[in-house]
């Protein structure tokens, strides 16, 4: 059996100086008077208050019992055939 050697795709396959030049770009698309948190600070604190909370319990929360059923039915992955 032969190996395939897996190339890297994407931005795995950019070196790492071209990678850090696209990512400052990233910061850069919007100017600073219009990003919401960089104006409204109280808006920032907020969200980051509301940051991993929930309104209600989830489901699987209130029932273990379904979590499991739920995870049994899940389809099995198929294996594509070489």
């Amino acid at each position: 059996m032969i190996e395939k050697v897996k190339k890297p795709q994407g931005f795995a396959a950019i070196s790492p100086e071209r990678r850090k030049e696209i990512s400052t770009l990233g910061g850069k698309a919007v100017p600073a008077e219009k990003r919401a948190f960089s104006v409204k600070a109280g808006l920032a604190a907020k969200a980051g208050s509301k940051g991993g909370k929930i309104k209600r319990p989830r489901s699987f929360t209130l029932d273990p019992d379904l979590a499991s059923r739920a995870s049994r039915m899940r389809k099995p992955k198929v294996k594509p055939q070489e």
